[in-house]
């Protein structure tokens, strides 16, 4: 058997890590495997990059000038497409395809033509959407009948809305394909049964972490920003804004009482700009050992997501030892193990602010079941299910 997944990126990112540890197992198994992806740079022996940088970014002014999300990076596939054919795998496994790294209909032409058996796992709703990878904020759900006027148009194009156009044009290209969809949520599977793919089987699998490096870690992490007797309350996102509830943070840095300490990780310059004085901002971290050793030092992990598909956030904070109150929007309410979180209604911030206290107030017991609870996020028994998908 042979078998390629494809995906933006090859061990970056967290879709890359997942790609590389069903790689890493498939090799374990002997089964002939390979990773084919456009973004950044892999030192992974099986990863192959078909495009570069440069073409990407050309794709994605293209697709910004023509709308055409999803269908500009002919070239780019078609030279995918030669180097799939030297290898005529049995399996492919889609991944994220969003990033303008191929072109949709070119690709699952081949794909059709040759007969192979494919696999998406959906890491977002932007399959079966005309542009937009989440639109619960938006409060849209076109995408369920056909896309059109799209109100997210000006995130993704600057002149034309071909949201129905492409949302018509993903519909087309599922005709005579022998395609199982995969999803890390129960949620987001709930989504996938009212959409375009509503005939295709759907399986969920949920995404695990490496819990040999989330793990309850020391650190010198308080002292060194002398929070040694304050409540530490950590955020963590990357692309952080009112998605991410950075506004939230900024409203409890206003309302909590002074023994509490807000810490974010992933912020950048711009974001410092309009943090109050009393956030401590830290842009990025090393290694995600250092992000582990974070985790660890907080009291309480807050997520105030307002739109997410199964935040990983949260099971690596419950790996450390740290329980998490989360906004309960999307699969979050998924990621939180029995007594190790709270999912709070979201924008609700008087009864966040109840929460935290409460589970301050019953920290010990909140600590002792994510200890108890940690090992079900065991990434390699997630991988595991993905290989007895294959029928391997």
């Amino acid at each position: 058997m042979k078998l390629v997944q494809i995906n933006e990126g090859c061990g970056v990112g967290s879709i890359g890590k997942i790609c590389v540890a069903v790689s890493q197992m498939l090799t374990e198994k002997n089964v002939e495997n390979y990773i084919f992806y456009t973004y950044d740079e892999s030192s992974y022996p099986l990863g192959i990059k078909y495009s570069n940088t440069l073409y990407t970014k050309f794709q994605a002014l293209k697709s910004r000038i023509t709308g055409n999300y999803g269908f500009t990076a002919k070239s780019a596939t078609k030279k995918l497409i030669r180097r799939l054919k030297e290898i005529s795998p049995d399996i492919v496994h889609l991944h994220n395809l969003h990033a303008h790294n191929v072109d949709l209909e070119v690709l699952f032409d081949y794909i059709k033509e040759n007969k192979i058996k494919t696999y998406w796992t959906f890491h977002d709703c932007w399959a079966f959407t005309g542009y937009c990878p989440h639109f619960t904020m938006a409060k849209c759900d076109k995408w369920m009948t056909g896309c059109g006027d799209c109100p997210q148009r000006r995130e993704y194009t600057w002149f034309f809305d071909n949201s129905a156009k492409n949302w018509q044009r993903k519909k087309n290209i599922l005709n005579s394909i022998d395609l199982t969809v995969v999803t890390p949520s129960k949620w987001l599977a709930g989504l996938v049964e009212k959409s375009i793919f509503s005939n295709f089987p759907i399986k969920v699998l949920n995404n695990g972490i490496n819990l040999d490096v989330f793990k309850p870690t020391e650190s010198d992490f308080r002292k060194k920003f002398n929070c040694e007797d304050k409540i530490i309350l950590l955020g963590v996102a990357f692309g952080w804004g009112p998605r991410k509830g950075l506004d939230v943070f900024i409203e409890l840095s206003k309302r909590l009482d002074e023994k509490y300490q807000i810490v974010l990780v992933g912020t950048d310059e711009d974001v410092d700009k309009i943090l109050p004085d009393n956030i401590i901002s830290i842009h990025r971290t090393q290694n995600q050992k250092e992000l582990a050793e974070i985790y660890s030092a907080a009291d309480l992990f807050v997520n105030p997501t307002r739109e997410d598909t199964f935040p990983t956030v949260n099971m690596e904070s419950i790996a450390c030892g740290t329980p998490v109150v989360t906004f309960d929007v999307g699969g979050c309410r998924e990621t939180i193990l029995s007594e190790c979180g709270i999912c709070n209604d979201k924008d609700d911030i008087t009864a966040l602010i109840r929460n935290i206290n409460y589970m301050i107030e019953n920290i010990h017991m909140y600590r002792a079941n994510c200890n108890l609870k940690r090992m079900s996020y065991d990434e390699h028994k997630q991988i595991e299910k993905y290989i007895s998908l294959y029928g391997i």
